[in-house]
């Protein structure tokens, strides 16, 4: 069967009216959401008005994403590194995204969508941490997209632990350190279980990868608009899956 037999066809309508091919669609998209803070300044606002207006790309980049097909949608929406901004704009990115958690539930349901994160726990607020698994749980038999919410989340600490997991388990003898390859590492990462991103877009066109994601995109296509993460919409999206689709990927063969 080919992929384009598995998609329902209003799906297919919409990926053919956007110029797009069910058959060269990338599997996992992830995206470095950047420029929430310049957006807000071009216009003389403030940096948390970016943030505000970045919420509706959100939206808009879920939505036509389930509606083309995509298998899942990885948004970074907070480094370990943003811990280092004033105060005050992180108390607005984590009541901004508290409110996002219980406002796109029912929307969440609604898509069929599973919801799922990446990252670590401590430091996040116990009402942001309830809203997560809130949505962990009534989304986790959704047989639809998955929507995976980077959050806390950085692509060293990441191997750290997963390195920490594997050497606890030498150190209890469950694992012999010879034994140790690449699916076991893969197997301790926060995305286990997961495929590893097919197209990392990022937005107000900086030219580097922000310690996101460092071993799962190692064969993944870059795409940088210089679009301020607020502008992203239905249209960016499509030149950037049209641009994925023209290129060959070798993964190091000929």
């Amino acid at each position: 069967m080919t992929t384009a037999a598995r998609f329902k066809p209003d799906t297919l309508e919409r990926l053919a009216a956007a110029g797009l091919n069910a058959d060269r669609l990338p599997a996992h998209v992830a995206i470095i959401m950047d420029g929430n803070g310049r957006w807000a300044r071009r216009r003389g606002l403030p940096r948390v008005e970016g943030h505000r207006r970045g919420v509706k790309s959100v939206r808009a980049t879920i939505e036509e994403c389930c509606a083309l097909g995509i298998g899942q949608l990885t948004l970074y929406c907070l480094s370990v590194e943003n811990w280092k901004r004033p105060q005050a704009e992180l108390d607005v990115l984590m009541t901004l995204l508290q409110q996002y958690l219980i406002s796109e539930r029912a929307e969440i349901m609604e898509q069929n969508i599973r919801f799922t994160t990446i990252g670590r726990r401590e430091g996040l607020s116990a009402e942001v941490l309830r809203e997560i698994d809130e949505n962990i749980r009534v989304s986790q038999d959704n047989t639809g997209m998955t929507l995976c919410l980077a959050i806390n989340y950085g692509g060293r600490t990441e191997l750290v632990d997963a390195m920490r997991t594997l050497a606890e388990q030498v150190k209890q003898g469950k694992l012999d350190p010879d034994a140790i390859d690449e699916a076991l590492l893969n197997d301790a990462l926060y995305t286990s279980g997961m495929v590893d991103p097919d197209l990392l877009i990022r937005t107000a066109g900086e030219m580097r990868v922000s310690n996101f994601l460092l071993w799962q995109i190692s064969y993944a296509e870059l795409w940088v608009t210089d679009k301020c993460w607020p502008d992203f919409d239905g249209t960016t999206l499509h030149d950037a899956l049209r641009d994925f689709a023209a290129r060959e990927r070798r993964f190091g063969g000929l």
